[in-house]
């Protein structure tokens, strides 16, 4: 491709620089706008400068991902309310043989939620439940909390539908679902037990003290509070390509007692419904006992009924009902399991992606039988808006014929059918996913790489994209701003009420740069 004339050349640089710079840093002092609307800034820019017209800016988005993208979104909205994300929690602490077995299972739950589930899904779930888990049993967090966050990224690379640059790459490659997962799943084992043998080499002496000054809190967990862990609803999934900033403001919405931050408008709404269905409960309850003449005060002052209430036509209507009411909740949650597996059974069989992912979400709203509006507002709509900001200002870019001109510059150093030239690739890869973050490294770098491997053969081709996938995702690993799942989880638990921990930038590449490129170089010599 030749390169722009210099106008457009320079204006479209521009427009591209201001969006980078918003994708990188949201909160910049010049234009705190963050990163939704930075992309959006950008996409504007790009017709404005008309280095696009308005005609190419629309046919810039990629419906299809977006579908796909807003279809898993609302599963796993139904998915946390049938408490999937509960149970996967629970069996980290189920009969665990101590600190050594427990981060083994951390790392294989992260691993499999976040390829069936997306890695930020599963961060934010089970970072707080993981963080319980450490304190309870006397343990420093930061080992348990690398463990999830590394375990989520590299379980993620196993499915198109574990991130949003792996949905980038299944719609542009055509590969199905079952030739994503069986060109990665080897790699992503085997990763995810070299990433373990990682973390246990380097905390395996503070795992065995049981102890660290330093990190174990004043005040222990007790059981019950580990077992009845409610996790809080998820915001699902986010980019990859997230922030501390954003997640600052997004959580510190959720909670107003933190730094002061105003309460968003839907997370009020949501909670004010609570909150009045709450007391609204609470008041028939209290008419119920009130008017209850079957009911007296012991003399501790403790409600008791006695023996004939049982006889009464109103409590056996009431423990008919809640019988009722368990078993339809019990069907319903079986319903949320079945039509997930269905998707997934869907996508093994290569059906289109987004439109399998579409009818789910819909099997499932009308399944629940009631407003959906509750469930939809828990969809990342910001991140879609972003997804759609993105594509034009990328598309944008590339038709200056800067990426062209520097893919050609690289090209003959990263020929995919030598190891050196794999290794040049992905090492290519791997800096500008942690500079540029890795959705806009694939639609810069995903088209030319595919291109010049399919000049080889197809099989080099499938290759090449499954290549850009893994070492795209597993970049994440290398620093604690590489991915938004290391965010996730540094911002859930530095604000989790009374066992709040701070994981250091310093602590996580002290184990992220050697775990990134020993998981990196297993995946270049596995995937085929």
């Amino acid at each position: 491709m030749a390169m722009a004339p210099e106008i457009k050349l320079v204006l479209g640089s521009i427009a591209f620089a201001i969006f980078w710079v918003l994708a990188v840093f949201p909160s910049v002092p010049f234009l705190p706008i963050g990163r939704t609307a930075g992309s959006l800034l950008g996409a504007m820019l790009m017709v404005i400068f008309q280095v696009i017209s308005p005609e190419q800016a629309y046919s810039a988005i990629d419906l299809p991902i977006l579908g796909l993208l807003f279809g898993t979104m609302v599963v796993s909205v139904y998915l946390e309310r049938a408490d999937i994300f509960k149970y996967l929690g629970k069996l980290l602490s189920w009969k665990s043989q101590g600190p050594k077995d427990l981060l083994c299972r951390i790392c294989l739950i992260s691993a499999i939620s976040s390829a069936l589930f997306t890695n930020d899904t599963s961060c934010v779930v089970l970072t707080e439940f993981v963080l319980k888990i450490a304190r309870q049993q006397n343990l420093p967090p930061h080992p348990f909390l690398l463990a999830l966050a590394s375990s989520a990224n590299i379980g993620s690379s196993a499915t198109p539908i574990g991130n949003p640059q792996n949905l980038v790459i299944a719609v542009q490659s055509n590969i199905s679902f079952w030739e994503f997962l069986l060109g990665l799943f080897p790699a992503m084992i085997l990763g995810i037990g070299v990433n373990a043998l990682i973390l246990l080499g380097m905390y395996w002496r503070l795992l065995s003290d049981h102890k660290d000054e330093e990190d174990v809190p004043s005040e222990v967990v007790a059981d019950e509070d580990v077992t009845s862990h409610r996790f809080s609803p998820a915001t699902l999934p986010h980019l990859n390509s997230l922030g501390s900033e954003e997640w600052n403001s997004r959580l510190s919405s959720e909670n107003p007692s933190m730094n002061g931050t105003p309460v968003h408008t839907d997370t009020l709404r949501n909670r004010t419904v609570s909150v009045e269905s709450e007391i609204h409960r609470e008041s028939n309850a209290s008419r119920e006992t009130t008017n209850n003449p079957f009911q007296k005060e012991d003399e501790t002052g403790l409600s008791k009924r006695i023996s004939s209430v049982d006889s009464t036509p109103e409590n056996y209507f009431r423990t008919s009902n809640c019988c009722e009411e368990k078993w339809k909740r019990v069907l319903w949650k079986s319903c949320v399991y079945l039509v997930t597996l269905g998707m997934l059974i869907s996508l093994l069989m290569g059906l289109n992606m987004s439109w399998t992912a579409i009818t789910a979400a819909l099997a499932l709203v009308v399944l629940d039988f009631r407003d959906a509006r509750p469930s939809l507002e828990k969809v990342s709509y910001s991140l879609l808006i972003f997804f759609c900001g993105m594509f034009i200002t990328v598309d944008g870019f590339n038709k200056t014929g800067i990426p062209t001109a520097l893919w050609d510059f690289m090209e003959p150093y990263a020929k995919i059918d030598t190891f050196r030239g794999t290794a040049v690739l992905a090492l290519v890869i791997l800096v500008l996913s942690n500079v540029a973050s890795n959705v806009p490294t694939v639609l810069l770098l995903g088209g030319r790489v595919a291109a010049s491997a399919a000049m080889i053969s197809a099989a080099e081709e499938k290759k090449a994209w499954l290549l850009l996938a893994w070492v795209s995702t597993v970049a994440g690993n290398l620093s604690l701003l590489g991915s938004a799942a290391n965010l996730i989880v540094c911002e859930q638990a530095r604000r989790a009420l009374h066992l709040g921990y701070t994981l250091t930038f310093w602590k996580h590449i002290k184990f992220g740069l050697p775990s990134t490129l020993i998981v990196t170089a297993i995946g270049l010599l596995l995937i085929r």
